[in-house]
């Protein structure tokens, strides 16, 4: 047996000890607070007639509530459906979710630590004029990015696009052994493996050189994949690490708020983000049943990497509950290695957006975008789960003689994901949207190109748990020579893609396309 085979076999083994020892017995746990409620509510429900009138009216009024919140209203639409189904019962459980302890606290804990952050972020008006000159269809991304997420454009910074997840991979180690100062790691998931234990190899050995190595994990996004407190095996080898929203038994929409953002920062210059999370899947070195993964990423060496250096740091203050010296951090180009780029031939602004927040940046720049497209705007997600301005915004693009493209994966790796996913085929088609299915196996990449010129990459999905729900980082990227491998990536990708016309869309038999038209209603809430 190969020591590929030795590391899988025993990855499958820990995998089944992990899910056992932590989801499982929380899942039981949480499963048990709902049944005591339950107990509890028809207890006093068979003994006091009072008590149902009490609940319908508390849901009557949740309702009420939900409607005048500044969310989503396909969100409040699936919440009070379900709450009117529900009347009794739907209510109380809506107000345990939403008004919980330790929801208010970590809300009030990452908004004290953004709004420090922003202290450190000041925009360079000769950029702005730079491109403005340029363009009258740039400036308004640029400044809405600005002035609603604080988060600078900047010159003088170079753009490296990887297609593929090996390819970021080996460049990603390349550059982590170059570090002399300091390294920022957060990511979603860490999965123990050949990916994560060549990084891992890394920092250890960075960390006992003197070099300050910090590392932040989703606590959910890892808890298939991690011990628990994996944290404190990565102290003792001298990696300061937290996890993010520790995962509790306890029921809270608190939960849904996940660090979904994947971000390195070396020593201040450089930085990588996109789709890649450190885990196996992504270099294809561990077979799941979807096939060939596709992803993407970038690196940043330049100015633009102060952005990525604020955000891990807005966390770090978070996590760690401790001050954040900002200025430490910000290494100025005149420290910068001789090989970084002192000039550019375009604009990055990379940007994250916090659900926290009632301003859906991630969404926004995306259909700033749409709507600011000419010519073409090409699209690839793992999934397609919008809401109706998206919707709005691409069908109106296509039936202007925009050329919208929107790349899917053909092999799932959520089955109900997916169906939903597919449930948004009909409406998009129908208006000249065009989706293609990746055939090899599955996209997790999340990037939109428009008109040669406006490029998004980062770590933001079409679908609501990005869009409203999770915190997320990408990078804005304008006039860059990259932009062209980018759009051919994604060429190259259609061309091993298989289209889905609207004709395949009504061959589906109509209880399935009704089954899907129920699965679009409650998307907000999956």
């Amino acid at each position: 047996m190969n020591r590929h085979n030795v590391i899988d076999k025993e990855r499958r083994r820990g995998d089944y000890t992990i899910f056992m020892d932590k989801l499982i017995w929380v899942a039981l746990l949480v499963c048990i607070q709902v049944a005591c409620i339950l107990y509890t509510y028809i207890q006093l429900r068979e003994q006091y007639f009072q008590i149902q009138i009490l609940f319908s009216v508390v849901s009557i009024f949740v309702v009420l509530y939900i409607i005048n919140q500044p969310i989503n209203p396909a969100y409040k639409l699936a919440w009070c459906i379900t709450i009117l189904l529900i009347p009794i019962f739907g209510g109380l459980f809506y107000l345990l979710l939403s008004v919980n302890g330790t929801r208010r606290k970590f809300r009030k804990s990452v908004r004290s630590a953004v709004a420090e952050s922003k202290k450190h972020l000041t925009q360079e008006p000769s950029v702005l004029e730079e491109i403005e000159e340029i363009s009258k269809h740039a400036i308004p991304q640029a400044s809405y990015i600005y002035n609603l997420a604080k988060y600078p454009v900047y010159k003088n910074t170079s753009v490296e696009y990887f297609s593929t997840g090996e390819a970021l991979y080996s460049r990603l180690l390349e550059e982590l052994n170059k570090a002399e100062h300091f390294i920022f790691m957060e990511y979603f998931i860490i999965h123990d493996g050949i990916f994560w234990n060549s990084v891992l190899d890394i920092l250890k050995k960075k960390a006992k050189s003197g070099v300050e190595v910090k590392v932040i994990y989703d606590d959910m996004g890892s808890v298939r994949t991690l011990p628990p407190s994996y944290y404190r095996e990565l102290r003792e080898y001298g990696i300061d690490c937290y996890c993010f929203n520790p995962f509790s038994p306890t029921l809270s929409l608190r939960l849904n708020n996940r660090d979904h953002r994947k971000i390195t920062v070396i020593d201040g210059h450089t930085s990588f983000t996109g789709g890649i999370n450190l885990a196996d899947e992504y270099i294809n070195q561990r077979q799941k049943l979807h096939g060939y993964w596709k992803d993407s990423g970038i690196m940043l060496k330049g100015d633009a990497t102060w952005n990525f250096t604020v955000m891990f740091l807005q966390f770090w203050q978070q996590v760690s509950d401790k001050p954040v010296d900002y200025e430490k951090y910000h290494i100025l180009p005149a420290d910068f290695p001789d090989n970084t780029p002192q000039n550019s031939d375009g604009f990055v602004q990379p940007y994250a957006d916090n659900p926290l927040f009632s301003e859906v940046v991630a969404e926004n720049v995306y259909l700033n975008m749409i709507h600011r497209a000419t010519k073409y705007i090409y699209i690839t997600t793992p999934y397609l789960i919008v809401d109706n301005e998206m919707i709005t915004a691409l069908t109106l693009a296509a039936q202007s003689g925009i050329d919208v493209r929107i790349i899917t994966p053909r092999i799932p790796d959520k089955k109900t994901v997916f169906m939903m996913t597919r449930s948004f085929y009909e409406p998009l088609t129908k208006a000249g949207v065009r989706i293609y299915e990746y055939v090899p196996g599955f996209i997790h990449s999340k990037m939109m190109v428009a008109d040669d010129n406006y490029a998004v990459v980062g770590s933001v999905n079409l679908d609501y748990r990005s869009l409203y729900l999770h915190f997320e980082c990408a990078a804005f990227l304008y006039h860059c020579r990259e932009i062209n491998a980018i759009k051919e990536d994604i060429l190259d990708t259609i061309s091993v893609s298989e289209e889905v016309t609207y004709d395949d869309c009504l061959k589906l038999n109509k209880p399935y396309r009704l089954w899907l038209s129920l699965l679009r209603l409650y998307a907000p809430l999956l």
